[in-house]
């Protein structure tokens, strides 16, 4: 894999069990890109601006995004990165619980990447969290060095 690099993936994920697996399918997946963790909308958009208390934070080269986040909403989130000319080229997959058709329509409208229903199943959630990182990290060509446009 010669053209394998890091990336920093920020993972924005209020239910600890979800943080654990997701973490874990990085370990299993042997993969070692840096895996940053917020647990609420207000968090993460402070984390993506290197507002206090991030005031050091890698721009992220990958957002796993929940929708149902408390303080700011997924949806909230999603609609102000992709509104925010610095941020809105960061790809953001929806990973959530929601199967609902509204959810996936709106996630879609508001310029996600991907939507992806997280599986209940232990061994289906890591396996969907390593397709994940293996289309961004082998497949899609990002920008190198969190360059902005």
């Amino acid at each position: 894999m010669e053209d394998y690099r890091f990336i920093d993936v920020l993972l924005v994920e209020d239910d600890p069990g979800d943080v654990l697996l997701t973490r874990e399918a990085f370990e299993h997946n042997k993969v070692q890109n840096k895996l940053h963790v917020v647990s609420d909308g207000e968090q993460a958009l402070a984390f993506l601006r290197q507002e206090d208390p991030y005031p050091d934070a890698p721009r992220p080269d990958l957002i796993l995004l929940d929708l149902n986040l408390p303080r700011k909403d997924g949806r909230e989130v999603l609609e102000d990165i992709k509104a925010d000319e610095t941020l809105r080229s960061i790809p953001v997959v929806v990973l959530t619980t929601s199967e609902a058709e509204e959810d996936i329509l709106r996630s879609y409208h508001l310029h996600a990447n991907a939507y992806v229903a997280k599986p209940v199943d232990f061994d289906q959630f890591i396996r969907v969290v390593r397709q994940i990182d293996d289309f961004f990290v082998t497949v899609v060509k990002l920008p190198k060095g969190g360059q902005r446009l």
